[in-house]
């Protein structure tokens, strides 16, 4: 299901973005030849921008594609953290069991939500099951409660790494779409000037925007989808770290009290 959200909003932002081309950029009242679209009104950027060709419109549309996931990114990785400051939240945990409290630590998971508490509920939780249970002695308590742990991690990590690879992609469309729209407008420019015999002004010019528009919607694409990724890999990276550091130290309480 979550597949078929993407390749919706992925199918939405192409249309979004050939829409804003053919009728706001293409829009007749930009052109002093409204028929053919060939040549803008002096100072209109909106029909400048449009003469890079249809490839403009793709180029908006993986831009349009980069901002929706990086909002996604950005709302799944703040509801990952959980209703208050995870460090806090974390520190609290810790606490309590330090006290032997299991019970509010898990209470303190179930108000908390989000990926911490989820993993970290889930440790808990386990070792308060298996605690008196003569079937796991000694270091098997541990080894059940890290199994747990793993298990967590395994459905949580993902979430948080999920739809990165759309934004490492758009990157890597962009530069090539771009530099594809560079090359089809010097093409253009130089065989109007062989078909010609002569200098157009006009068609060097439409050849010449195409291209250099073409690069630029490459390049804000690639930019936008470059830095949004390291962003959110960065921020993913301390929060498996924040993860581990935390799972470590509820660890070292574990065995300590399994060993009173």
């Amino acid at each position: 299901m979550k597949n078929y959200v993407n390749l919706i909003v992925i199918t939405l932002s192409i249309v979004v973005g050939y829409i804003i081309y053919y009728t706001i950029l293409g829009n007749p009242a930009n052109f002093l030849d409204p028929l053919i679209k060939h040549e803008p009104k002096p100072g209109n950027v909106l029909g400048t921008v449009y003469t890079g060709g249809p490839l403009v419109g793709l180029l908006m549309s993986l831009i349009i594609i980069s901002i929706a996931f990086i909002f996604e990114r950005y709302l799944s990785i703040n509801k990952a953290k959980g209703k208050s400051n995870p460090e806090t939240f974390i520190v609290n945990v810790v606490k309590d069991l330090e006290k032997g409290d299991l019970e509010s630590a898990i209470t303190k998971c179930d108000k908390q939500r989000g990926s911490v508490a989820n993993i970290l509920r889930a440790a808990v939780q386990r070792f308060k099951d298996i605690e008196n249970d003569p079937e796991f002695v000694g270091e098997k308590k541990l080894a059940e409660v890290q199994r747990s742990i793993d298990e967590a991690m395994n459905l949580e990590t993902p979430l948080l790494e999920k739809n990165l690879v759309v934004l490492s992609t758009v990157a890597s469309i962009a530069t090539m779409i771009g530099l594809l729209g560079t090359t089809l407008g010097m093409i253009r420019a130089f065989q109007a000037l062989a078909v010609s015999g002569t200098v157009s002004a006009i068609q060097l010019s439409i050849g010449i925007s195409e291209a250099l528009y073409n690069t630029a919607g490459g390049l804000i694409g690639a930019i936008l989808s470059i830095v949004a990724f390291n962003f959110f890999t960065t921020k993913v990276d301390n929060f498996v770290y924040m993860i581990d550091e935390a799972i470590l130290n509820i660890m070292q309480i574990f065995t300590i009290r399994i060993k009173k």
